[in-house]
């Protein structure tokens, strides 16, 4: 079972990866063979142990051609398919049963699927990011200039200390530093987005951030907690008068990293609050909290994403549950 795990986690990349040579030297300890080969539809990619190079080429020609198991000893192969799609072979030398070779392909196969699924996830959030940032709102640059601008006759050393918490909040949500960030720099980006925020509002906005320190180092995909935010701002406080309060929390609950924004604002229906987190709700404000649950879901897997605790004038509570430690999530 481990060097099934092995060679799964060495085909992380594909075929042509940079760990299939140690794919290829776990099966061979796997199957007990003498070599064993790794090959896309044209050549072999990556191989452990001594092969003849023309008698492997000519048996993949062959395995390929007739999609099944073909013997031409000292070598057999196998077929790779994934996913319906041939991906190439698999070539070992040795006594290695037909059977156990068909297990092997089987098992080299499922490894690429897994890694296709991965980097297709990885491609869907990368595609989601680009577009959130598309959707930094407008709205709110605006509001936020309009503030700043307010308080240059009347208070000019805070339009001073907004501009710069502006300019720093444009720079954080347009960095090109990569899919995922930590939980300390969300949280200093959010907090710079509320304080302008409550320069709008003139101070009505009560903001408390609780996070436990083991969580701060975390990475969480970038720019997730910012709309969740803006959601509550938006929706929660906008068209009501009077203070609004909004708690952010973050701390462990075993192996998983918390998240949550809690509002005392409007709220919603919780039937709205689903078609919200689908995207079937356009011009509410929705896309970007969409946006975020499908990023979730992408990166950590569908029972991962974005929950809404809400009714209707009792304030929304959003939560992200993810995994603290998870392959290729790595803050850059």
């Amino acid at each position: 079972m481990r060097l099934s795990r092995q060679v799964g986690e060495a085909l992380a990349d594909g075929l042509a990866g940079k760990h299939a040579g140690d794919a290829a030297r776990r099966l061979a300890r796997l199957l007990g063979a003498d070599a064993v080969a790794l090959a896309d539809c044209d050549r072999v990619l990556a191989a452990w142990g001594r092969f003849d190079p023309a008698a492997a080429s000519q048996i993949l020609a062959e395995t390929l051609d007739e999609l099944e198991t073909v013997t031409d000893p000292p070598l057999r192969a196998a077929p790779l398919v994934v996913s319906g799609d041939l991906a190439g072979g698999l070539i070992v030398a040795g006594d290695v049963t037909d059977a156990e070779l068909t297990e092997a392909a089987r098992l080299v196969a499922t490894a690429l699927d897994h890694a296709d699924l991965d980097r297709a996830r990885e491609r869907i959030a990368a595609a989601d990011l680009r577009t959130l940032r598309a959707q930094i709102s407008p709205h709110f640059m605006h509001n936020a200039l309009a503030a700043i601008s307010a308080h240059t006759r009347t208070d000019p050393e805070r339009a001073r200390e907004l501009l710069t918490d502006f300019s720093d909040y444009l720079r954080y949500s347009f960095a090109n530093t990569g899919d995922y960030a930590t939980v300390a720099d969300e949280l200093q980006a959010v907090q710079t987005y509320l304080e302008l925020q409550r320069a709008r509002f003139d101070d009505r906005l009560d903001i408390t951030v609780q996070v436990a320190p083991e969580v701060l180092p975390v990475a969480i995909p970038f720019l997730v907690v910012q709309p969740i935010v803006e959601n509550a701002v938006r929706h929660g406080f906008e068209s009501r008068p009077g203070v609004g309060h909004i708690a952010v929390r973050g701390f462990s609950e075993g192996p998983l990293c918390v998240i949550e924004v809690e509002d005392d604002g409007a709220g919603m229906n919780p039937e709205h609050a689903k078609a919200v987190l689908t995207g079937n709700e356009r011009g509410t404000g929705g896309i970007g909290l969409a946006n975020v649950d499908r990023r979730l879901r992408a990166v950590y897997g569908p029972e991962y994403g974005l929950l809404l605790d809400t009714a209707q004038g009792a304030g929304t509570k959003a939560t992200v549950r993810i995994p603290r430690y998870a392959r290729g999530v790595l803050a850059q």
